[in-house]
């Protein structure tokens, strides 16, 4: 008989360099929420805030989004978003993965026009969304 996986919690970020989304999620269901979203100045984050989720959070794994080129080449975008997530993991000793995160945004974007039409993506919270689909693809994946 094979015991089942412990069930954990998993905070994703979708990092941007005015705003940075963040979702809260575990691996039981698979399913994330969004939590507000980060200003950033130039990639740099208020880190206590970051400081301030993995308190109440206590993540057993954070995620951050890579924004790969559609052929799967990393953007400079990438480079600057696994500094963050090294970052976290420096700072906080919490383990990081990193998610291909090509499209999330657009995803977001769509789903947010469907329900609530054109009313301005950032009061919306289309980084945090997209960090929801992050986090949602990401268990999606890891349990294949």
């Amino acid at each position: 008989m094979t015991t089942p996986a412990k069930t954990q919690r998993l905070l994703a970020f979708d990092y941007g360099l005015r705003w940075i989304g963040c979702a809260i999620g575990q691996s039981l269901t698979g399913t994330a929420s969004p939590l507000p979203v980060l200003k950033a100045k130039d990639g740099i984050p208020q880190w206590p805030e970051i400081d301030a989720l993995i308190k109440e959070w206590q993540p057993q794994r954070v995620i951050v989004g890579l924004p790969l080129n559609m052929d799967g080449s990393e953007s400079e975008m990438c480079l600057r978003a696994r500094k963050f997530g090294n970052r976290i993991h420096g700072r906080f000793g919490v383990a990081v993965s990193f998610a291909d995160e090509r499209l999330s945004s657009f995803e977001a974007k769509g789903e947010l026009l469907e329900h609530a039409g054109n009313q301005g993506f950032k009061d919306r919270g289309v980084d945090s969304l997209s960090a929801v689909i992050i986090l949602e693809s990401w268990f999606r994946e890891s349990a294949d």
